[in-house]
């Protein structure tokens, strides 16, 4: 019988609770989540007391507990952590983003007028030295990108896999009224904007089933080439009506983004993102093929329908992300976490620890997305200039 996997859990907020959420329906493989430890102290212990785990005081301390550091601490902090904790032996999941670049530590940097190619450069590096690390260390890094393995995704890949079939454009989309973080708005913690925060999704997406494509028939990925891409700060504009339904506590990011990215076999995808979409999470991924045409629908789909007669009566019950109102018809999500592929993330990653095995979504995605992201800011400040991706 596999030994049971000791999990230590880095940060105590959103992306804490449902990574921990997600390693209770593992099946198969013993997981054990140690305990958490998190920059608020209090966070920290209450998470750590509501589901009976310790509450570490260093980080050393719970390396030294755990077989998996998962890091779902602000995006500044994953190379620096991840490259830790392998230095000290352990696998390491990474939430996204899997790294960027969040400035020089002066006070007055602002990510949206500081030079775009020397983030772009900065990031990669920064890519790099994770991979060194995990390569000199021999332990795994999982990426943690549940579009990977939303059941809607995995069905598109078995489609494209088994077929036999040609991707020839996909266009994909991840919107909503503004992000849960108190981190999300300033660049020097989140790395950007929605192309980051939310375009990354769809983004790695299509990279995978790109990468899935040409492995199955030619046994070489089919990577991204090149990229265009346009940026806007939409909230912040003078004549902006501000109604009081959207985050507007913006900083230095965009609030919408578009990009259109390239592949080396001469393919195409179109990837759009922003924080104006009232209504619930905008998650969809539509596939165009020589042999089929598949829509991806994450949220909302139409599996269950209900309609509300008052607010209060619902007041209890949990229908979906930024649904805004629970009145009138609307389509709340039956189970959300499987819908969006957290639960097949946690036990891919977990089997692929346990068997020694590279997981489905691991560094080399989180770079190319990396890759494709910053080259995209550089293309943005050019004003939608094609800009070559780094290889």
């Amino acid at each position: 019988m596999t030994e049971t996997i000791r999990v230590g859990i880095v940060g105590a907020r959103f992306a804490a609770k449902f990574h921990w959420q997600g390693f209770q329906r593992v099946y198969g493989v013993p997981v054990e989540v140690v305990g958490t430890i998190s920059k608020s102290g209090d966070s920290a212990a209450a998470f750590a007391r509501e589901r009976n785990v310790q509450a570490f005081t260093t980080f050393e301390a719970i390396c030294d507990a755990c077989d998996v550091v998962d890091l779902c601490s602000p995006p500044a902090t994953h190379e620096p952590l991840a490259v830790a904790a392998l230095g000290r032996g352990k696998h390491v999941i990474i939430e996204k983003p899997f790294t960027g670049y969040y400035g020089p530590g002066s006070e007055d940097f602002r990510g949206n007028t500081f030079p775009k190619e020397t983030m772009l450069r900065e990031a990669m590096a920064s890519c790099e030295r994770i991979l060194e690390a995990a390569r000199k260390s021999g332990k795994k890094i999982c990426y943690a990108e549940n579009w990977v393995y939303a059941p809607a995704v995995a069905k598109e890949r078995e489609i494209v896999t088994k077929s036999g079939g040609q991707i020839l454009w996909i266009i994909g989309d991840e919107s909503h009224s503004g992000s849960h973080s108190p981190y999300y708005g300033i660049w020097k913690f989140s790395g950007g904007g929605s192309l980051v925060g939310k375009g990354c999704h769809p983004l790695t997406a299509a990279l995978h089933l790109k990468r899935a494509e040409g492995e199955a028939r030619g046994g070489k990925p089919i990577r991204p080439a090149t990229v265009s891409a346009r940026t806007h700060q939409i909230t912040r504009m003078k004549n902006f009506r501000d109604l009081g339904f959207l985050r507007t506590t913006y900083d230095d990011i965009e609030d919408y983004g578009q990009m259109h990215i390239t592949f080396d076999d001469g393919t195409v995808a179109d990837i759009f993102s922003c924080e104006l979409v009232l209504g619930g999470v905008h998650n969809w991924l539509e596939v165009f093929a020589n042999n089929h045409r598949t829509r991806c629908n994450l949220n909302p789909t139409d599996a269950l329908e209900t309609y509300n007669a008052k607010e209060e009566f619902l007041k209890d019950v949990y229908s979906a992300e930024k649904l805004g109102t629970k009145q009138g018809w609307s389509r709340p999500a039956p189970d959300e976490d499987w819908q969006h592929g957290y639960p097949q993330e946690f036990q891919d990653f977990m089997e692929s620890i346990a068997h020694n095995r590279e997981p489905l979504c691991g560094a080399e995605l989180g770079r190319d997305t990396i890759a494709v992201l910053y080259s995209a800011y550089l293309s943005a400040e050019r004003r939608g200039a094609e800009v070559a991706i780094p290889a």
